[in-house]
């Protein structure tokens, strides 16, 4: 089948709200594909992706969802797994695969593209054996399968990334268990999606498996030290001969954003070599992966400039329960959001936050914000006595007060990022948005502490800082329903 004939049938996507599938839809929106996606709350979707990408309810755990969802589709991606799950997730794994691979079937899916992991030699991991199992289900009980095998995912956001920069960003030293020495063939999420979409393409008869990876073998400790070169810290690792799944989980739960249930199933799976065996995937597509060195440098840039696209935590499955005080936790950051819902049309909601800063100040507590400047400027900082370039005119660069504007659209979205000395690094984002009542305003302040400094600031701040919070969205919902610009 050619490709524009191709352009024009339906494809299904299911995993669209997790880290892959996240960054897969808009790739195949760029293509002028026909898209739907599988959810289990397609409310989680909402916004997520243009208004022509259709999102439908269903689960694979539920048969009868899927008939619907299945009808007249040519292509389905899988990219479901449930490591994240309380439950049994073998078993989950196995149930979705074959619920998903009979409906496919039965409703005329011409090929399913799946995702699964590299595997070695010698016993796999409970995850990895699941992720084979998955692969084989589909493939010999449902349409052909396209399956490629990937290793470590680079790329902002990632499960594998958050757990790289969380190690190296918090612990100066570190002992490090035996996993760290294991070979692995990272790839770039890029270049991921790249194969995925390419896939659509590939003429073959039957199903087929694909190794994919960067140019070369590294192990994880390889991973942490360019990581640590190209963020410009030095890092101690002292090696040990022991694994313990469960000591090595606890531990990746109290200094990464891994909690213990991901991080014990995700370091069982590092014991396993994940190398690239067959290089069939360079001759069939034309992909050519970036090296590790570019693949960090990309995820860092991306990071910075857009604060990740999708993360690995957006995926329903891998939720867990957040602190009850202090911010919700993602993936590395810190996140307080608040909310208000004001009388006023989203352009008049939106010019209290456009006027914000310099001379007009903070609407609430200004003497504090002062307080603050005068503090920044004792340990070198830029203070406040920049202010702001214009009353009113805002655009992406200039400086605010001790903050820089990174992101604004008018009418609805500041973003500003911290230029004071912080133990990390900070941004406030103000979003409005039409509401029933009038205008939904969004203030989110997030924080990306470095290390325990960086921890020890934030939660020994943080009443100050809900204070100053709620004091401030208070303020500028009173402006905006007061009609006071």
């Amino acid at each position: 089948m050619d490709r524009s004939r191709r352009s024009n049938q339906l494809i299904l996507v299911t995993g669209a709200s997790g880290y892959v599938g996240g960054r897969l839809v808009p790739a195949l929106e760029d293509r002028g594909a026909r898209i739907r996606c599988l959810a289990r709350n397609p409310s989680f979707l909402a916004n997520r992706f243009s208004n022509r990408t259709e999102v439908v309810a269903g689960d694979v755990l539920d048969p009868d969802s899927l008939t619907a969802a299945l009808a007249g589709v040519d292509t389905a991606y899988y990219l479901v797994h449930s490591m994240g799950s309380r439950a049994d997730f073998e078993e989950q794994d196995r149930l979705g695969a074959r619920n998903f691979a009979r409906a496919a079937r039965e409703r005329g899916v011409r090929r399913m593209i799946y995702l699964g992991g590299l595997i070695g030699d010698g016993e796999l991991s409970p995850h990895l054996a699941s992720r084979l199992e998955v692969g084989r289900i589909l493939a010999s009980e449902g349409p052909p399968t396209l399956e490629f095998r990937a290793s470590i995912i680079i790329g902002s956001g990632s499960l594998s990334f958050e757990l790289l920069r969380s190690l190296v960003n918090k612990l100066p030293a570190m002992v490090t268990p035996r996993w760290v020495r294991t070979p692995a063939q990272p790839i770039a999420i890029d270049d991921v999606v790249a194969y995925l979409t390419h896939g659509l393409d590939l003429d073959e008869e039957g199903s087929a498996v694909f190794e994919i990876g960067g140019p070369r073998q590294v192990t994880y400790g390889e991973l942490m030290r360019e990581y640590a070169r190209q963020i410009g810290v030095r890092r101690v690792m002292i090696p040990v001969p022991l694994l313990s799944p469960r000591l090595s989980s606890l531990w990746l739960g109290l200094v990464t954003p891994v909690y213990a249930r991901v991080g014990r199933k995700l370091v069982t799976s590092l014991r396993n070599e994940t190398v690239v065996r067959d290089a069939g995937a360079l001759k069939r597509f034309p992909v050519r992966p970036l090296g590790v060195g570019e693949a960090i440098a990309r995820a860092l840039r991306e990071e910075d400039r857009e604060m990740s696209r999708t993360r690995w935590s957006d995926a329903v499955s891998s939720s867990g329960r957040g602190p009850l005080w202090g911010g919700k936790r993602f993936g590395s950051r810190i996140v307080d959001r608040q909310q208000a819902v004001v009388r006023a049309e989203p352009a008049r909601a939106f010019a209290p936050i456009q006027r914000i800063g310099g001379s007009r100040g903070w609407y609430f507590a200004n003497w504090l914000w002062a307080l603050r400047g005068a503090a920044d400027l004792l340990v070198g900082g830029v203070g406040m006595r920049r202010g702001r370039r214009h009353p009113v005119d805002v655009r992406p660069g200039d400086p605010l007060d001790f903050w820089r504007v990174e992101a604004f659209e008018p009418g609805r979205l500041l973003r500003l990022q911290a230029e004071m000395k912080v133990p990390g690094r900070a941004w406030l984002q103000f979003e409005v948005e039409p509401a029933e009542e009038g205008s939904r305003v969004t203030q989110t302040a997030v924080f990306d502490p470095l290390g325990l400094g960086g921890l020890l600031y934030w939660y020994g701040l943080y009443p100050v800082h809900w204070l100053i919070f709620r004091g401030m969205l208070r303020g500028i919902s009173r402006r905006a329903d007061s009609r006071r610009p």
